[in-house]
């Protein structure tokens, strides 16, 4: 199996060498190269050809959530992991919006990134407990009183298990149902709630506390 190759982006130098020793004792993860500099970000992740990008949001310059949002529109397949010392939801969704996969904060930054990284490879997102519990405290009223009344108890099911990554056959499988059944579902989602891809569905489930990680 080709290894992980990881681009690793933070101004502060001893955070990125304690990532880079973090990261270095697995042998299927390589760490291509870092910056503490936004503006080369773009231009190094190209050169590297990085699956994955360990991105602070609290830099000078360009903050994080920019970079990523350019990052992910010029190479729309390379993953975001963003690290940072804020949980607040606000943080939260807006890196997520700009295209980010995960979410680890800096107290968390050694186990919850492996699993983040495990989590980006195979193609589901991650938020770390701590972003999770955030997340969920600020958006338990909103989506108390709005999913109830707008998506059934089958449909919410459905939601969540789309935005964590699982095909319609393995849905199929979880929740007992046909797989026509689960493209059902889907798209009545999608009409209530008025969005138009997997990728809206995911975004909406994170920044209403529906997939915790």
């Amino acid at each position: 199996m080709e290894k992980l190759r990881i681009f690793l982006v933070d101004d502060h130098q001893l955070f990125r060498d304690a990532l880079r020793s973090l990261l270095e004792k697995y042998s299927d993860y390589d760490v291509v190269g870092e910056t503490g500099d936004a503006f080369e970000v773009l231009g190094l992740v190209r050169k590297t050809s990085a699956h994955i990008v360990c991105m602070d949001i609290g830099m000078s310059g360009m903050n994080g959530i920019e970079t990523t949002r350019k990052l992910i529109a010029d190479n729309p397949q390379v993953k975001v992991i963003a690290l940072s010392t804020h949980s607040d939801q606000r943080f939260v969704s807006d890196m997520m919006h700009a295209g980010a996969s995960a979410y680890v904060t800096k107290a968390e930054a050694s186990a919850e990134l492996l699993r983040a990284i495990s989590a980006v490879r195979n193609g589901r997102k991650y938020l770390c407990p701590d972003v999770a519990a955030a997340v969920a405290g600020a958006m338990s009223c909103q989506a108390n009183a709005d999913f109830p009344t707008r998506l059934g108890n089958r449909e919410r099911q459905v939601l969540q298990l789309v935005a964590e990554g699982l095909s319609t056959t393995k849905i199929s499988g979880r929740l007992c149902i046909a797989p026509s059944t689960v493209e059902v579902h889907r798209r009545n989602i999608m009409r209530k709630l008025d969005l138009h891809n997997v990728a809206d569905l995911t975004r909406y489930a994170i920044s209403n506390g529906i997939v915790l990680g």
